[in-house]
């Protein structure tokens, strides 16, 4: 009897809905054989589960400024660094 030994770095996992039709034996031999036909399944590491997105769920985006907001912080910027340039470099002949 030949034992083979698992490359640990071919492992991975997988998320499926817990309502697939078949259950996790049917999703592995549709989605994960034909792809690659060694791989296998190991019982002792199946997790049954779900997963709540929070952030799908509850995250409320701010509110975006608005085109006059932000002409308005451009032009202050602009006046706040009027002559800057020229104090760090120099006068410049034009």
């Amino acid at each position: 009897m030949v034992e083979y030994e698992p490359d640990t770095a071919l492992r991975d996992s997988e998320q499926m809905s817990l309502l697939g039709e078949g259950g996790i034996e049917a999703f592995f031999r549709r989605k994960v054989l034909p792809y690659a036909s060694d791989a296998s399944i190991d019982p002792d590491k199946t997790l049954v589960g779900y997963e709540t997105s929070f952030t799908r769920h509850f995250y409320r985006p701010a509110p975006m400024r608005t085109l006059d907001e932000i002409k308005a912080d451009i032009y202050a910027l602009e006046q706040e660094t009027e002559g800057l340039l020229e104090q760090i470099v120099g006068e410049t002949e034009k």
